[in-house]
């Protein structure tokens, strides 16, 4: 398999960096590795013991450090486990699982099984929005709840900013840094440290390709555990008004909420998800 990453030296500054976003974390956490059949998985876990359990599912060319500014607030109350998914710049095993398969329903058994883990709610963004999914769909007994976050499998995967995006590459890292705008729809200042981090990671990091398996209509009518859907209006990765939609139709027990002027970084629902995971 081709590495995850362009070169071991970009791999050293990617995880250089990744220490220290785990140390400014604002919580005491526990670093947990745990063995499964596909790869040792890195998860960071926080939150009093015997707590409820909400395992954090983060994005395409991301990790656990998704999560910074939400974690205390979650784990004041439930046990929280960000997970680093396989294949992406975290502490995770670098293989990545065919998505059309039972493989990656399979791997997260393995992980909940080592946490001691029988039911859990599930938040994801993106990739992980798409994980989320995935599980809920494939594993119902062991889902209790969902919060997904501009997660991938619902509206089509759209493409129109990749021309653009080839061109900014031309620019080197300036043009990296302007396709990560475009991408995340970040452009407030107070985000200029997230844009950092996402240039330093697509500089040298070689994410996932090709585009996610879209679950059918009859797959989500399956699902009847509370679902809160979070989408940008804006979002130039995922058709996010395609995903209002089908959630709005195919899961009974749903509530939607499509944020003006956001892109594909849906960021600052802290409370919102907080809300969603204790009510009944």
């Amino acid at each position: 398999m081709k590495s995850i990453y362009k070169s071991a030296s970009g791999e050293s500054r990617i995880q250089k960096r990744y220490d220290e976003q785990l140390d400014q974390l604002p919580v005491e956490t526990e670093h947990l590795r745990v063995p499964t059949s596909a790869g040792e998985t890195f998860v960071v876990a926080s939150g009093p013991a015997g707590a409820p359990p909400v395992v954090l599912l983060h994005g395409s060319g991301a990790n656990a450090s998704t999560w910074a500014g939400d974690i205390a607030t979650w784990a004041s109350i439930f046990r929280v486990y960000a997970v680093d998914l396989l294949g992406e710049p975290g502490r995770s095993a670098h293989v990545r699982l065919p998505l059309d398969s039972d493989a990656t329903a399979t791997w997260l058994d393995e992980v909940l099984d080592a946490l001691e883990v029988e039911r859990v709610a599930l938040v994801g963004m993106s990739l992980g929005g798409w994980t989320a999914l995935d599980y809920g769909i494939r594993r119902p007994s062991r889902v209790t709840r969902m919060a997904l976050l501009c997660p991938g499998g619902i509206g089509r995967q759209t493409w129109g900013w990749l021309p653009k995006a080839l061109l900014l590459g031309a620019l080197g890292r300036r043009g990296l840094r302007k396709t990560a705008r475009l991408v995340t729809g970040l452009g407030d200042p107070r985000t200029e440290g997230i844009l950092d981090d996402v240039t330093l990671v697509f500089s040298n990091f070689n994410p996932r390709t090709g585009t996610l398996p879209v679950f059918s209509d009859s797959a989500l009518q399956k699902i009847s555990v509370p679902v809160q859907l979070i989408v940008g209006d804006r979002d130039v990765m995922m058709d996010s008004a395609e995903s209002a939609d089908r959630v709005a139709r195919c899961i009974p027990n749903a509530s939607v909420t499509v944020l003006a002027g956001i892109g594909h970084a849906v960021l600052g629902q802290t409370e919102a998800v907080m809300d969603f995971l204790q009510s009944r």
